[in-house]
């Protein structure tokens, strides 16, 4: 069995401190130093790993321990083969996850962290304070003593005198510290509804990143941060089968959530990965077996979705006789009509009879556990799903069979079913992994 290679997880007290500009700069500033470097991001998030991939040049995976069964887990560890150095992303804070415990965990980057054997280099934001920062590291490295804990690294210091300051108390308290970062306002990446633009929308992304890499160059000590990482046992396991054996891919700017994990396994596997944009107006495959839509903005792009009629021809005759799936914003563009921020309704393909709107806002977030009601592409009637929700859209109505029933993490019902119509399915959570029976 081939060793996994080293790695660090780079996390933070809470979201907000500035650990994606961290990962984006170290990753490529590990990649200029001539390593091969395996990225990868604790929890489920799909903007962030195509970043990851941008600024390693390697393909980033997600690790979740609350959504993945072990096997799965062991499955995307072996993406690292080959790495000199992993550096995976934590997300919100580092101990942070759900009340009822999930495939593998509660879904907190620090069991990610212990899974794989990663040191943690712990991002603060050292603003409006400075000895007491040392604290807050502190009381993170003695949470959980069986977590190995590499260092620190403090963002936006205002001064030397604030470093000097912030550095006296990481000596008072045996804190590392791996690096110090000026305060600068240019560093921040574009946002919208759903946090970061995505990587491809980024006008300067490569400018960017590679001046990310060159200020963590100038203030990380990036030789105490390769010394630091530690690899734990190896992981072997397998990935998803695909659903079908030639699948018409959307992929474009507005349907571009799907995880790699997904996408690898089915390739693996020997499926054809068939890509189309609906937004230039092309149409699936003809020969096609399956049709999958996954999430994206279709809410930005609705006006000009409706107008595309080659788009719309091509995927209803697909439905007239062979499967097709959306996920969130693909079950959006599924249904009959999407209501904008404007308060502008558009036709949608019409295949299912959902009606979603934008106009009236309300944030969907969280981990969904799915049985299903009804067969839907690659799973039979009562298997059990895991994956996330994470959108603004609201339904208006729901009128088909309802696919799944659906809770969230501490399995509380949720409204959101996904629907069934003749070949026809759709569901508001992102697919992450089948439930470990």
């Amino acid at each position: 069995m081939t060793p996994p290679p080293p790695g660090i997880l780079i996390s933070a007290p809470s979201s907000g401190t500035g650990k994606t500009t961290v990962m984006l700069g170290l990753l490529r500033a590990l990649a200029e130093d001539g390593l091969k470097v395996q990225p990868f991001k604790s929890g489920p998030d799909y903007i962030d790993p195509a970043f990851h991939h941008a600024a390693a040049r390697r393909p980033a995976f997600n690790l979740d321990t609350w959504a993945m069964p072990p096997e799965l887990a062991g499955g995307i560890a072996e993406r690292a083969v080959g790495a000199d150095i992993v550096v995976a992303e934590g997300s919100m804070g580092l101990f942070d996850g759900v009340a009822t415990r999930g495939e593998n965990g509660f879904g907190s980057s620090a069991e990610t962290a212990l899974m794989m054997g990663w040191p943690v280099v712990l991002v603060i934001d050292v603003s409006g304070q400075a000895q007491s920062a040392a604290a807050t590291a502190l009381g993170f490295k003695a949470y959980n003593p069986s977590l190995p804990f590499a260092g620190v690294i403090l963002n936006r210091c205002a001064s030397p005198r604030h470093e000097r300051l912030a550095r006296l108390g990481m000596d008072q308290a045996g804190i590392n510290v791996l690096g110090v970062l000026p305060r600068r306002g240019d560093l921040t990446l574009p946002e919208r509804h759903l946090g970061l633009i995505q990587a491809v929308e980024h006008p300067d992304l490569e400018e960017a990143i590679t001046g990310y890499a060159k200020f963590l160059r100038d203030h990380v000590d990036l030789g105490a941060i390769k010394s630091a990482a530690r690899a734990g046992d190896a992981k072997t396991g397998t990935l998803p089968k695909p659903p079908a054996q030639r699948i018409a891919l959307a992929r474009d700017a507005a349907f571009s959530f799907t995880y790699p994990h997904l996408l690898t396994g089915w390739r693996n596997a020997g499926a054809e990965i068939l890509p189309f944009s609906p937004l230039a107006d092309e149409a699936p495959v003809g020969d096609a077996d399956l049709v999958w839509l996954p999430g994206g903005y279709p809410e930005l792009h609705a006006g000009r979705l409706a107008a595309n009629k080659t788009y719309l021809s091509g995927l209803r005759k697909h439905a007239e006789t062979k499967p097709v799936h959306g996920e969130c914003g693909g079950y959006m563009a599924l249904g009959s009509k999407l209501i904008d921020k404007d308060g502008v309704a558009h036709e949608m393909a019409g295949l299912l009879g959902l009606v979603t709107s934008y106009e009236k806002r309300k944030f969907h977030l969280g981990y969904r556990q799915a049985t299903l009601q009804a067969p839907m592409p690659g799973f039979d009637s009562g298997a059990r799903l895991r994956g996330h929700e994470f959108h603004y859209t609201t339904i208006v109505d729901e009128p088909d069979a309802p696919l799944a029933i659906v809770g969230d993490a501490d399995g509380n019902p949720v409204p959101e079913t996904g629907s069934i119509k003749g070949n026809v399915t759709g569901t508001f959570f992102h697919l992450i992994a089948e439930a470990n029976l």
